[in-house]
């Protein structure tokens, strides 16, 4: 299966995604700061630079995701635990990002997070610990294994 190229793709559109949710807080943050908005009477500075904060913190997660698939691919090893759980972490959110996007934006959005939410899931699961682990023991022709030739662990054929 092709792990690395898999792997780079999602990566460089974490990548994209990431400076576009910037770009997008900044604006948002903008518009907010100019035109004096306020929302319950909350300060419009403390909206603006709450909306700059929140872009900036969600666009080095995403970041952060896209550095630990890099790592993995130019390593072509499996993440580690924490990693793994971060990535798992970014899927979920495109998940809930994109039933949150079909309302808001539309269906063209949703299947662009539905895509990434793929993408992610596709790596992680490239990329799976146990499936590498028995890969050379069954490409081995004519491997019984250490115990399996000597009759301690082999396998009861069933019913007889």
């Amino acid at each position: 299966m092709a792990r690395r190229p898999v792997a780079v793709v999602t990566a460089v559109m974490l990548i994209v995604e990431a400076a576009g949710i910037a770009l997008l807080n900044w604006i948002l943050g903008l518009v907010v700061d100019r035109q004096q908005m306020s929302l319950a009477g909350l300060d419009t500075d403390a909206m603006s630079i709450g909306t700059w904060v929140a872009g900036g913190l969600f666009g080095l997660y995403l970041l952060l995701c896209a550095l630990v698939l890099l790592r993995a691919a130019v390593r072509d090893r499996a993440p580690g635990r924490v990693a793994r759980i971060l990535l798992i972490t970014c899927a979920v959110v495109h998940g809930l990002v994109g039933a949150f996007v079909v309302g808001l934006v539309g269906w063209t959005a949703f299947a662009l997070m539905m895509v990434m939410l793929g993408l992610i899931v596709l790596s992680l699961l490239s990329y799976d610990e146990s499936a590498g682990a028995a890969e050379p023991d069954a490409a081995a022709p004519g491997a019984t294994g250490a115990r399996g030739a000597a009759g301690g662990d082999a396998p009861h054929p069933g019913p007889v």
